[in-house]
C-alpha cells in the first residue's frame, strides 16, 4: 500500500511538470528555464549571454 502511494505522488509530480512545460510552450516561451523567457530570442545558453 505504501508503494502505491509513493508511485501516485511521483506520478502527480511528473504530470505537473509536463503540464507546466506544455502550457509554457503554448504561450510561446522558447527557453522555459530562462528567467527572461518571454524576451528571449531562443538562444538561452550562458555562452551566448556573456558576449
Amino acid at each position: 500500500m505504501e508503494n502505491i502511494v509513493i508511485i501516485l505522488v511521483l506520478a502527480l509530480i511528473v504530470a505537473g511538470i509536463v503540464f507546466y512545460l506544455a502550457r509554457a510552450k503554448r504561450k510561446g516561451e522558447k527557453c522555459i528555464g530562462c528567467p527572461y523567457a518571454k524576451q528571449c530570442e531562443g538562444k538561452c545558453s550562458s555562452a551566448e549571454q556573456k558576449r
